[in-house]
């Protein structure tokens, strides 16, 4: 299912109840990300905190991609970007910087 994100407040909504329907807990998911309880609340209330890295670790763990899409055409002659290399993303270990 595809959600439509255009704020921060959407944002934080979503990683809310995507953590929800997978039966997680803040504290569980905390545990995969090698974070604490409290700064999963803090990311889901504000996830504009966390670097762009740690955002890329929180889909990863719930199992969600980002998907940039296209929503106006291209003007006449342009050309679509081709060769965009797809990977999993990186889990955080728990050293990095939370």
């Amino acid at each position: 299912m595809d959600y439509l994100i255009q704020t921060p407040q959407q944002l934080s909504a979503h990683l809310r109840a995507l953590r929800r329907a997978r039966g997680l807990s803040q504290a569980s998911l905390g545990e995969s990300l090698g974070v604490g309880q409290t700064r999963v609340a803090r990311i889901e209330g504000n996830p504009t905190a966390i670097s762009v890295e740690q955002l890329f670790g929180v889909f990863g763990a719930l199992g969600v991609q980002l998907i940039l899409r296209d929503d106006k055409p291209l003007p006449q002659g342009g050309s679509q970007a081709s060769g965009v290399a797809r990977s999993a993303p990186k889990r955080p270990s728990a050293s990095s910087d939370w």
